[in-house]
């Protein structure tokens, strides 16, 4: 980004600089003097003459042009202020409604104004952690109950040490910010600290964490809404896939704006659970216990001991989905770049209300839902939520208002992935670990490309599940744990190699962290891992796989067009290489079409003949137009007609026996290469092309030129290059 603080007219050190660019001048010897290339201004200023007073007198005025949405910075640098309108109605009703979908595009040096606030931060990079308190006390219930209805008793203490787990996380990620302001996670801290290959399961753990947040948060949006309206449960899918692609549409239109948009819901949320529970706490004060009814295809009556044996195995199980609460935990810290000045300090107190907001709804859940002897719905047509609140307040305005709350924040808990997910493969596609296209950001200053990836693999995952959050739980989890661990061990090191002021305690506090963690990421891979755990334990080592092969791709680009500066005398660059130059143009027929790349290719090759005699610029090349043919008739007939006309290039006949085309010619070109020692001919195949007038006309044509830029696009020593010629309506 180029300064704009000081006047553009006032010279100073950059501009100098700028011009006087350079290799540095000899100790004491004079500067080293630099080659100047000819310069097209295109904002230069134009005389213009005026006539004076007397008789024979003219004034004449500079005057520089005005071009619109172009502004002249210095000399060769310009600021492209706005495109150019596009030329066809199509086009200008495609922009008109990409503006009012996505928004108008945004200025970079405007970033800092879309940061977030710690109010919208919480809505933006909360709502995962603390939407997982509606299903957290289902799923750990679920396996519970396998036991029989006595062995829900242990809800409430399982909760207790899911809490006491999220306190341990939470206070060893307040130090990943303050080692790490600019945001990066586990990703960032491991690889600094442990390596590129802990670093990169670290970052694969949390690419496939924030996919199925998106479809697990989701799912289970859907599942709540359904519990209140029935009668949609049939269209469950279809639902989680249309508010897939809404949240992706609202991060589309840019982080500040989706934080805006998902607020109000999060704050309903908070504020609604918040009421019910302090009424159900009430209830408890005052001995007051509601009826409980259970969902119709419930039994009434489980047995009290159930189809598994209540012991440690089944209680590690219970913790581990219980620990599904934990997700979201690592968001923060991933978007720390979000927040505004100061930036770490908004982060961290952002992560301690997240935590304390889940923690109160989570545990507020399990006592009330234990004191009420709650059981799950084998079906999964109603949530454990659902009934709680059912049985406190009934089925009046209030239900209805926590159900569209919860199934509402449950949808939009999806926003903290598609924040996150897409600045997480910026760090790795920065890195040369993911394809260029995660750095680029749309008009909106978002990650565009990570947004629209995430959607389409969600969108997928819940057409494979079925939008069962039950089915989708045992894929969770393991990578959050993976990444907690991982992240933790990278401070722990980070700590004792640098030794700064506090690293005792702090070492003490990640030690104990990543401990805790890797001891419930084993728990959750061994208790999960018949039930799906094993994709994941698949998955991820298959993706490091993947983006190591990603980067040694890149390296070896790199290798190859890399310019040392000893190059130019060893081995001459293509810029000096003297290379015969080919121009073979393909034509179907004499027409406008041809005679225009005609003309393009002798003057672009300066030559007044086509025959490599040289013109103005005294360069070899060859130009010739082509035209393969099925019909010698025809062609003779063009080739009679070619020499009448004189274009002043000459005419091949290729003869295609078999009616190709593409072959044939591709065939005529290898044969050009090969008159001429490898990497000295250049042919360049100039396509005619005519443009109809309205676009539905388009339609209509073969579209060959573009067949045989597809057939010319991977070869080493061709260049492709269309001359248009428009028609009139």
């Amino acid at each position: 980004m180029r300064s704009r603080e000081a006047p553009a007219a006032a010279p100073g050190p950059v501009r100098q600089r700028n011009a006087a660019a350079g290799p540095a001048a000899p100790a004491g010897g004079p500067a080293p003097r630099r080659r100047i290339t000819r310069h097209v201004d295109i904002l230069a200023p134009e005389p213009e003459t005026r006539r004076g007073t007397h008789v024979g007198d003219r004034a004449v005025r500079l005057q520089r042009p005005h071009v619109e949405g172009v502004r002249r910075l210095e000399r060769g640098v310009y600021e492209i202020v706005s495109e150019p309108e596009p030329g066809s109605r199509f086009g200008r009703l495609a922009r008109r409604l990409r503006r009012t979908m996505i928004g108008t595009p945004i200025r970079s040096e405007h970033e800092s104004h879309e940061r977030l606030s710690k109010f919208l931060g919480l809505a933006a990079f909360g709502t995962d952690n603390i939407s997982s308190s509606a299903y957290a006390t289902e799923e750990l219930m679920r396996v519970l109950v396998l036991a029989g209805t006595a062995a829900l008793a242990l809800t409430m203490p399982i909760s207790l040490a899911i809490v006491a787990l999220l306190a341990v996380v939470v206070i060893s990620y307040q130090q990943t910010i303050r080692a790490y302001p600019m945001g990066g996670g586990s990703y960032i801290v491991t690889s600094r600290n442990l390596g590129t290959i802990p670093g990169l399961v670290a970052g694969a753990s949390i690419l496939v964490d924030y996919i199925l947040t998106v479809a697990v948060s989701v799912s289970a949006g859907v599942a709540a809404l359904t519990s209140a309206f029935p009668a949609l449960y049939e269209n469950r899918v279809l639902l989680a896939v249309v508010a897939v692609a809404l949240i992706a549409w609202g991060n589309l239109r840019g982080v500040k704006e989706s934080g805006m948009l998902f607020a109000a819901p999060a704050y309903i949320y908070l504020a609604s659970w918040f009421g019910l529970l302090g009424y159900g706490l009430f209830l408890y004060v005052t001995g007051a216990q509601p009826a409980y009814v259970p969902p119709p295809d419930n039994p009434a009556h489980l047995p009290i001991h159930g189809l598994e044996v209540l012991g440690l195995f089944l209680i590690l199980r219970a913790f581990a989905s219980g620990s599904v609460g934990l997700t979201g935990t690592e968001a923060i810290a991933d978007g720390v770049a979000a927040f505004k000045d100061p930036t770490d300090r908004n982060a961290r107190t952002t992560l301690i209300l997240m935590a304390v907001f889940f923690s109160t709804i989570f545990l507020g859940i399990s006592f009330l839902s234990s004191w009420l002897h709650l059981i799950p719905d084998p079906a999964e047509l109603e949530t454990v939520n659902s009934q709680l609140t059912r049985t406190l307040v009934g089925k009046g305005w209030y239900y209805y208002l926590v159900q569209f709350g919860t199934a509402l924040l449950l949808v939009l808990a999806a926003n903290t992935a598609f924040a996150d997910f897409p600045r997480l493969a910026s760090f790795m596609a920065r890195d040369k670990f993911l394809p260029s296209h995660f750095m680029i950001r749309g008009g909106r200053l978002a990650f565009s490309n990570g947004i629209i990836l995430l959607a389409i693999v969600a969108a997928v995952l819940i057409l494979i599940f079925q939008g069962s959050v039950t089915a989708l739980i045992p894929l969770y989890t393991i990578g959050v744990f993976l990444a907690f661990t991982l992240s933790q061990s990278g401070l722990v090191r980070r700590w004792w190699r640098l030794r700064e002021a506090g690293w005792r305690w702090r070492l003490v506090v990640n030690s104990a962290g990543a401990t805790v963690t890797a001891i419930v990421a084993v728990v959750v891979a061994v208790t999960k891992f018949a039930l799906g755990a094993w994709v994941v334990l698949v998955l991820i080592p298959a993706l490091v796989f993947l983006l190591l092969g990603i980067r040694a791709h890149f390296h070896k680009v790199a290798g190859q067009l890399r310019v040392e500066p000893g190059d130019r005398e060893s081995h001459p660059d293509e810029a000096v290489r003297e290379l015969h130059h080919y121009v073979l143009i393909p034509v179907a027929d004499l027409n406008r079409a041809a005679l225009r790349a005609i003309a393009y290719a002798r003057s672009l090759t300066g030559q007044v003949n086509g025959n490599g005699a040289p013109g103005n610029g005294g360069r070899s090349a060859v130009i010739q137009a082509v035209h393969v043919t099925d019909d010698a008739d025809s062609a003779d007939d063009l080739q009679h007609r070619w020499e009448r006309y004189d274009p002043g290039v000459e005419l091949v006949i290729i003869e295609s026996p078999y009616r190709a085309f593409i072959g044939p010619l591709l065939r005529f070109i290898d044969a050009v290469e090969k008159r001429h020692p490898e990497g000295t001919a250049i042919v360049t195949v100039l396509l005619p092309e005519y443009m109809p007038a309205h676009w539905w006309e388009v339609f209509l044509h073969t579209h060959t030129a573009l067949q045989l830029k597809g057939a010319l696009l991977f070869r080493p020593r061709t260049a492709v290059a269309s001359v248009r010629y428009h028609l009139n309506a």
